[in-house]
């Protein structure tokens, strides 16, 4: 009898214009049973945006409380709005052995690992990606091709860029996003490695 294992919560970072969400969006496609998980925010919907789907919309009070009793595995606040990821939506689905990608910047990654390495339960499950540009000359490139953004703007996500391409030793693995095609194919055999790992069966024996 084949032993029952544990799902895996795959965190995906990288700078703007690695190509990181193209990434994700196309390997959901590709693996339905992967759950991408909806983070919480305490600003607005924005038009078109649905509860559940894009965000869990929050009250602030709402939001506070759940940090009060442990509730996330990581949040910020930013422009006075808190963001965060749910315990819940993780911790559940990895114990029913379901996969969960999380796409979150390098900071976010930080204070998961930190909460990570004191879970008996998670330590097992995670598995950290960083998705890097073939150079800094291409992301440039990238950037300023999307022609959606103010030229500050654009220098503004070169700088935050230079700063999270020094993180990239932190992480597990690092996938270069030459092609996307190339980059998705590396982080579906990733996947498919990480189901190997022997740490994340549960204690009942491969033989009984």
């Amino acid at each position: 009898m084949r032993p029952k294992k544990l799902g895996v919560l795959l965190i995906v970072s990288g700078p703007s214009g690695a190509g990181k969400s193209s990434i994700c969006k196309l390997i959901r496609r590709k693996i339905p049973g992967l759950y991408f998980s909806v983070s919480c925010t305490t600003r607005k919907p924005r038009p078109g945006e649905k509860n559940g789907v894009d965000y869990f919309y929050l009250t602030k009070k709402e939001f506070v409380d759940r940090i009060s009793v442990g509730g996330f595995l990581e949040y910020a606040k930013v422009h006075s709005n808190y963001y965060g990821t749910l315990k819940s939506e993780v911790v559940e689905r990895i114990k029913k052995g379901v996969d969960v990608l999380l796409d979150i910047d390098v900071k976010g990654t930080s204070k998961i690992k930190k909460l990570v390495s004191k879970d008996s339960l998670l330590s097992k499950c995670v598995e950290t990606v960083f998705i890097g540009p073939p150079s800094f000359a291409e992301l440039k490139k990238r950037l300023r091709s999307r022609a959606t953004e103010s030229e500050t703007i654009i220098r503004e996500r070169l700088d935050d860029a230079k700063d999270e391409l020094g993180h990239w030793r932190k992480y597990d693995y690092l996938i270069i996003n030459k092609t996307l095609e190339k980059a998705v194919s590396d982080m579906i055999h990733l996947l498919d490695i990480a189901h190997k790992k022997t740490i994340r069966l549960k204690d009942s024996g491969f033989y009984e």
